[in-house]
């Protein structure tokens, strides 16, 4: 008996992309060499697995129990090749990686850019974006995510640290305006905020008996970027509050000068998350442990 795998892949990946317009665009090939491919299927296999209309298709019942099987299939043949990668003592192939924007650049990026001289066989391609990538939609074999994990079922995931806030401004406002150390110290003063869609962030604190208070800023300048609160805040625009990871950066450089360090009511939590697969192909095992043995270097924790 003789298997034809021929256009198996290409049968899944349009009932996963849920038509053949997106199938093609993810297998890099035009929507009529979709269709033909999934033809000579039918025709090799004797029956109609989809219905086709000008806008949609969907699967006839033959094509349901076909694709279930293919799926399992797939799935068993990733394994296989995840095992025998495994074997091979250093990772290799490409590695998507999502990663925050700000975080990215400064964090993530200089981690990956050196498991990339250690392992030249592994193309690292990095997208930088503060959107919650699909993983298994956009194809990204890695991703780095900042707070609350809400798609746990379907991806697992690796704790890398915490990020807390710290609050600061630049040496030519505080000389100007004061420095702030306590909560009641900072009402009225000039904050550059974090804000989205219009919706402009508070800036909250606790006081020495863990009582949370709102600290009474005037928002001077409202971004949607943590980097450029930071350059606002080196501008001299009014105080900022950046992630302590980014804050010691400019401290370091005596850009700005920390009040309240970690001073943040909820950390949030930094998580690499992946696919959930039986086996982790190996390119994406080493480098999430990469990230785990150099972030907290960049003081995370």
């Amino acid at each position: 008996m003789s298997i034809n795998l021929d256009g198996v892949a290409v049968f899944v990946q349009v009932i996963e992309a849920g038509s053949f317009t997106l199938a093609a665009e993810r297998l890099n090939l035009t929507r009529s060499a979709v269709g033909k491919v999934i033809t000579r299927l039918e025709d090799r296999l004797g029956a109609r697995l989809l219905h086709r209309t000008t806008r949609s298709q969907t699967l006839t019942e033959a094509g349901q129990a076909y694709y279930d099987r293919c799926v399992r299939a797939l799935a068993e043949l990733e394994a296989g090749e995840a095992e025998l990668e495994s074997g091979h003592s250093a990772p290799r192939g490409q590695l998507r990686v999502s990663a925050p924007i700000a975080f990215g650049h400064h964090c993530v990026a200089p981690v990956l850019f050196e498991l990339a001289r250690q392992h030249p066989e592994l193309q690292i391609d990095i997208s930088f974006t503060d959107r919650a990538v699909d993983l298994v939609e956009e194809n990204i074999d890695l991703a780095v995510r900042i707070g609350e994990l809400r798609d746990s079922t379907s991806l697992a995931a690796r704790r890398l640290g915490i990020q807390d806030v710290s609050i600061g401004g630049s040496p030519a406002y505080l000389a100007k305006h004061g420095s702030p150390v306590e909560i009641d110290d900072f009402t009225g003063h000039a904050g550059i905020m974090y804000s989205r869609g219009g919706v402009v962030s508070t800036w909250r604190m606790h006081d020495a008996q863990g009582v949370e208070h709102e600290l009474q800023v005037k928002p001077q300048v409202s971004l949607d970027d943590v980097q450029a609160i930071a350059g606002a805040g080196v501008a001299g625009l009014g105080l900022v509050q950046l992630p302590c990871w980014l804050m010691a950066r400019y401290v370091a450089t005596g850009e700005l000068v920390a009040l309240r360090e970690r001073c943040g009511v909820r950390p949030l939590a930094i998580h690499a998350v992946w696919p959930k697969t039986p086996y982790m192909p190996l390119k994406t095992r080493c480098a999430i442990d990469a990230l785990v043995a150099n972030l907290p270097r960049v003081d995370l924790d």
